[in-house]
């Protein structure tokens, strides 16, 4: 019912910054909640930053990285600005969204690869 599709990551400086951006479509009426993960090899997966009622982030990216929407478009991003070696993984975003019948629906993207070079 509800497909999300993920663009922005690719290969960055230490220092640099990357937008993340989830694009998600179907019977959607609004987004609810948002969030973004990231998994490293030899990581466990890692819940950078979330959006309900309150924004929460790691504290490995407090003052770095900003969770945000554009709920005219569906649409959620990840601003990463101050980018570390440490923040190279395959970033994934996860929505919970409102339908138009009025239930709720859960979807991931398909995860987009950040690498960053010292």
């Amino acid at each position: 019912q509800v497909q999300l599709v993920e663009s922005g990551g690719g290969l960055v400086q230490a220092g640099g910054s990357l937008r993340l951006s989830c694009a998600a479509s179907g019977s959607i009426f609004r987004i609810n909640t948002m969030a973004w993960y990231r998994q490293a090899p030899g990581k466990q997966r890692e819940l950078v930053a979330s959006s309900g009622t309150s924004i929460n982030y790691a504290d490995s990216v407090k003052g770095r990285f900003t969770i945000s929407r554009d709920n005219a478009k569906n649409t959620v991003y990840l601003q990463m600005n101050s980018l570390k070696p440490e923040d190279a993984a395959v970033y994934y975003c996860n929505v919970d969204v409102r339908l138009w019948n009025g239930g709720l629906f859960n979807a991931w993207g398909q995860g987009t690869q950040v690498t960053v070079s010292s």
